[in-house]
């Protein structure tokens, strides 16, 4: 991808690139909702990245192109606003440029921007994170600063929870920051902290996009994200990551029930979490699968933010041979599903569990195996 992107770039802005970075995608492996709660959350980077290439231009103009899509986006250094209609996937850029100067750092002014990527959008794999660090990390570079990656992480979280109009915690950037070759990232997001976990031999990663409707910013994910902090309010902690099990039963009588069964997704995917730390260190992918299915029928009864879809991909798969477990991956509310599976499973059982979906549903979702990779980083400049 390296070559192609400086070469696509010299094609479409007439001179080379001065800066290449690259970000990846993330599976978010287990903490569903949990990191803007303040709990914890494990994440795998992916080997699937969006890559960006920049120059400096004199004439104050921002242009920014996108590999596969026509036209570009032109704006001012002088005026930075949210965008609509196509042009709106340079918000994420645009988000990272308004940013900076809250951390103390200089926006570069004028510039030609690419971005490319093998990262499926809308599967639930970041594609959104992807893009604010490797734009963060490419503006960065090109005016000479060198914050440290925790800075990076909170810029790109601040960019969308701030102009793209998401309010997400710090699962997905921190992987796609910190993530590190056949290791899963824990964050603890009231930090936040972010270390690695060694993923034991033999684990591997398929997603299955539905390409059902997977609308972040529509509101289903500001949705959850109120009623949280609604159901917080009412049990008179900050973060629903305070609350304790025995608490959440003590405040049954002061929470709706719409709240109680948000709060107590959130409570015990804590726990979940933590047992699936456990239970990698130990190697224990029987174990660990068995916690990914469980937390998705949390995501599925009490969280609300699956979909038939989704079901049905968790309920073909943990029937399926050589699988240990499956889950929503990402907000949910469609998107994709990610099964833990050994490495005998492959893409022969993968295209059976596509073709039942495709006679329930008429259509097939995409197969995609991925594995770990490492975080963002800065290729030349």
């Amino acid at each position: 991808m390296r070559a192609e992107l400086f070469e696509k770039f010299h094609t479409r802005f007439g001179c080379p690139p001065e800066i290449l970075s690259r970000a990846p995608g993330r599976i978010e492996f287990i903490g569903n909702h949990t990191d803007y709660n303040g709990g914890t959350v494990l994440g795998a980077a992916i080997d699937r990245s969006v890559w960006v290439a920049l120059a400096r231009r004199g004439d104050g103009r921002r242009r920014f192109a996108s590999d596969g899509r026509d036209g570009d986006v032109t704006v001012s250094a002088d005026r930075l606003e949210k965008l609509s209609g196509p042009p709106s996937w340079a918000n994420y850029p645009l988000g990272v440029l308004a940013a900076l100067p809250e951390f103390g750092l200089r926006a570069p002014a004028g510039f030609d921007y690419l971005a490319a990527s093998d990262l499926p959008v809308g599967a639930g794999l970041s594609s959104s994170a992807a893009i604010e660090l490797a734009s963060a990390l490419a503006f960065l570079a090109v005016t000479g600063q060198q914050p440290p990656r925790d800075t990076i992480v909170q810029i790109g979280r601040r960019a969308e929870n701030d102009f793209v109009g998401v309010p997400c915690g710090i699962l997905d950037q921190g992987v796609s920051g910190f993530g590190r070759k056949d290791h899963l990232v824990f964050i603890d997001c009231r930090g936040p902290r972010f270390k690695t976990v060694p993923l034991p031999p033999g684990a591997h990663f398929w997603i299955f996009n539905t390409h059902t409707r997977h609308a972040l910013v529509d509101g289903l994910y500001a949705a959850r994200h109120r009623e949280c902090m609604a159901a917080a309010m009412a049990m008179g902690v900050e973060f629903l990551a305070e609350a304790s099990p025995a608490a959440l039963a003590a405040a049954a009588g002061r929470l709706s029930r719409l709240a109680g069964m948000r709060a107590r997704h959130v409570i015990e995917e804590i726990a979940r979490v933590g047992a699936t730390v456990g239970a990698v260190r130990q190697g224990d992918l029987a174990a660990v699968g068995r916690l990914l299915t469980t937390s998705h029928r949390s995501s599925q009864t009490l969280f609300e933010n699956s979909t038939p879809e989704l079901d049905f991909l968790v309920d073909a798969l943990v029937a399926a041979p050589n699988v240990h477990g499956a889950r929503l991956t990402g907000g949910g509310f469609g998107g994709a599903v990610m099964a833990l599976t050994s490495e005998i499973f492959g893409e022969a059982q993968a295209c059976s569990v596509a073709d039942a979906y495709l006679e329930k549903f008429g259509a097939r979702p995409d197969r995609l195996h991925v594995q770990t990779g490492d975080g963002a980083e800065l290729l030349r400049g």
